[in-house]
């Protein structure tokens, strides 16, 4: 009885450790069957691949944020203010474009160390103080823009004319396969730095006790700050990303990426059953989130009902996420 009992319970654990899997898996199988001509091509597959770019990278850096215990709301409004940064360097001002992307990520990490002042000196819960975050750099994306996007031929806020344009190279960041290169490159980073360095033992050790973290000598508020600044690095990334995709800065531009992001990093914790963020898990996330966009779509699926399905889908892979936390 004991022996049937506990074979139960590691088939119930292998199939929520793996639920994240098993659905993308599930997705591909039934969508690929509905529509074999469209669904399942090498084009088409691509073509998922950069839709979930932008959103792993802003993914990643929520990931950063999650691993040492933080939370963040403004992900999307902090995206949108550095495409609006970068492209008012090169459209209004023509600067080098890679000098522009330096600053535009410096002027970002402007901004995250004013949210881990507000977390880490102000002793403000992180919800409240990025939401605050959300607020204020919505404001400051439309106050520097004068109100309206940034786009080529544009002129600026005061009525002169821009000088310049959008390089070719920042174009081609924003294309296949340069995106997606771009996006594995990134995930590879965050794996590698969060287990296979001290640093990222010790954000993850943060994350998991802060008291015991700080009784075992670890610098508790320098690594939330390293782990905010990495996420700010990568949010400013995804901001840029957006901008090269749209080949312009628009209002709001990246806040439809937050919300999927946040959803890719909590459904991928469960993955293998880490129960902890981490960059594979949030790919797999960002992957269901992806496919389960593309299938529904190219099924013609009313656009009214999308977020409802897609709502109804991330909860059973949610709550698979937090079953498996609280078993273990």
């Amino acid at each position: 009885m004991a022996d049937t009992k506990k074979k139960q319970l590691n088939a119930g654990k292998l199939i929520t450790d793996w639920a994240a899997v098993i659905a993308v898996a599930f997705l591909l199988v039934f969508f690929s069957a509905k529509m074999p001509d469209t669904f399942a091509t090498g084009a088409n597959f691509t073509t998922i691949f950069r839709s979930i770019a932008v959103t792993t990278v802003m993914a990643m850096g929520l990931t950063m944020t999650l691993a040492v215990g933080g939370f963040d709301l403004s992900a999307g409004s902090t995206a949108t203010m550095a495409s609006f940064i970068l492209m008012s360097l090169l459209i209004w001002y023509d600067m080098n474009v890679w000098l522009a992307i330096l600053l535009t990520i410096a002027g970002t990490l402007l901004i995250t160390l004013c949210t881990m002042f507000l977390i880490v000196v102000c002793k403000i819960p992180d919800l409240l103080a990025t939401c605050a975050m959300m607020f204020f750099l919505d404001g400051l994306s439309l106050t520097y823009s004068g109100g309206g996007a940034i786009s080529a031929g544009m002129p600026r806020p005061d009525g002169s004319q821009s000088l310049g344009g959008v390089p070719t190279v920042l174009k081609t960041m924003g294309t296949s396969p340069t995106i997606i290169v771009i996006m594995v490159a990134v995930v590879i980073f965050v794996h590698i730095f969060l287990n296979y360095t001290k640093y990222g033992r010790y954000i993850y050790g943060v994350g998991g006790n802060r008291t015991a973290a700080r009784l075992s000598g670890i610098p508790v508020q320098k690594y939330r700050i390293l782990a905010g600044l990495m996420a700010g690095t990568f949010i400013a990334l995804a901001g840029i990303l957006v901008a090269s995709r749209n080949q312009s800065a628009q209002i709001n531009g990246a806040a439809a990426f937050s919300m999927p992001a946040l959803s890719a990093v909590f459904i991928g914790r469960s993955v293998a059953g880490q129960g902890k963020p981490n960059a594979v898990g949030t790919l797999i996330g960002a992957t269901l989130v992806g496919v389960l966009d593309n299938g529904l779509v190219m099924m013609s699926v009313p656009y009214y009902s999308l977020n409802a399905i897609k709502g109804v889908v991330l909860a059973i892979a949610l709550a698979s996420a937090y079953y498996t936390t609280k078993e273990e």
